[in-house]
């Protein structure tokens, strides 16, 4: 709870810890009890085959949402599963009020056939600038954070991306094929060139994290949902790297954003990317 002569900078230093707490907490009891043991009847569609929902992605945005509520009250909480029920949710990321940005499972395809990489996403954000941001990958038990200006952090150990290697191909995550539009796939064939290895992409979250430990150089996506996008970016941010949009700005969490859009270890790496997808115009 912020005190009245606290900043909001200020809370979330010494609540980054209780936020870790509800997100492992979560994770614990509604995540991983059903990994690798879902019944039939705990997995749906929502708009076609390939974005399932499962009763673990309810039940533990239900507790995070309750549990990141109690820590700043008047809070709002933007997640995955309620905008799919109220789209109208997702407006709070314009106001003024601080908001919660939740994803309790980044990669729920990946969950559901009984693969370990997913992850459970929360952001904190204020009048658009997300500030804090939590990546838990629970079955692998890797915790990463970052605060604005403080760094990011994977396990209590500092990250940083650093350059890629001179002399060999960029490493990119893509839009992962069953995810994207005719469309986008024309959009991101410019990756498919000299120079550049692209590969679709499993779970944002964690390629995020793997640009900001400086194991994959790129990742390049055609779609803006804040939840898949406010934690990794603040946490390659803080790592040293950057992301463009095809305008050349950074990428907005309040959305219309000119994709489809890359983030990179370093700022000539998230350039030459933009560059290339620029190009599929």
């Amino acid at each position: 709870m912020i005190e009245e002569t606290e900043t909001i900078e200020e809370f979330l230093l010494h609540c980054s810890a209780d936020v870790e707490e509800a997100v492992r907490k979560a994770a614990a009891a509604e995540i991983l009890p059903r990994f690798r043991h879902l019944a039939e009847d705990e997995v749906d569609q929502k708009s076609g085959p390939h974005d399932l929902v499962t009763d673990a992605d309810r039940l533990a945005e239900l507790r995070l949402t309750e549990a990141l509520g109690a820590l700043l009250p008047g809070s709002l909480v933007v997640g995955e599963e309620a905008v799919h029920a109220d789209p109208a949710t997702y407006a709070a990321l314009q106001g003024d009020t601080p908001v919660w940005i939740v994803d309790p499972v980044d990669g729920t395809r990946q969950f559901v056939h009984g693969d370990a990489g997913f992850c459970t996403l929360v952001a904190f954000a204020h009048r658009g600038t997300v500030l804090a941001s939590w990546t838990y990958a629970p079955v692998r038990d890797e915790f990463a954070t970052a605060v604005r200006g403080r760094g990011a952090f994977l396990d209590g150990e500092r990250l940083f991306a650093g350059p890629p290697a001179p002399g060999r191909d960029l490493t990119v995550a893509t839009s992962h094929p069953d995810y994207t539009t005719p469309d986008q796939k024309r959009a991101l064939r410019a990756l498919w060139t000299d120079g550049v290895a692209p590969r679709p992409c499993g779970s944002a979250g964690l390629e995020y994290l793997a640009v900001a430990r400086g194991e994959l150089d790129a990742v390049a996506f055609s779609w803006e949902a804040a939840w898949d996008h406010a934690a990794g970016l603040l946490l390659v941010e803080e790592a040293g790297g950057a992301h463009l949009t095809l305008t050349g700005e950074p990428f907005r969490v309040t959305g219309a954003n000119a994709l489809p859009f890359t983030a990179a270890r370093d700022a000539a790496t998230a350039r030459r990317v933009a560059e290339l997808l620029r190009t599929s115009g």
